[in-house]
């Protein structure tokens, strides 16, 4: 059991990892695109395409943190423990759903304008 903990632990820190990385990039992109921005370039369709790095990379996140209370709640499946993991796993998903859904219809538009 303490091998569980020590893997649901690892797994949400990577969760962690992998958003704050992705935040991280897509910083230092929009950082680079407002500079362009300010000199005259059009950069709203990269800025769109920012938007869906970093909404991959917080589904990516979202994923391993899920997995990561799936784990944790193995260990001890009490009925508030099950509670709490069916409540985080709702919002993310939820979460998840709409982040997926916005990034097909972002990918529909870029099929279609070319």
């Amino acid at each position: 059991m303490e091998f569980l903990r020590y893997l649901s632990t690892a797994i949400g820190i990577i969760g962690a990892g992998v958003l704050t990385w992705g935040v991280l990039i897509a910083f230092i992109e929009f950082i680079t695109l407002e500079v362009k921005r300010f000199r005259g370039v059009n950069i709203c369709k990269k800025r769109d395409h920012l938007r869906h790095h970093l909404g991959s990379y917080i589904l990516l996140g979202l994923e391993f943190m899920i997995a990561a209370d799936i784990i944790g709640t193995v260990i001890k499946p009490t009925l508030m423990e099950l509670a709490v993991l069916g409540s985080i796993v709702a919002i993310r998903t939820v979460l998840s759903f709409f982040l997926n859904l916005e990034m097909k219809d972002r990918h529909k538009c870029t099929e279609e304008s070319m």
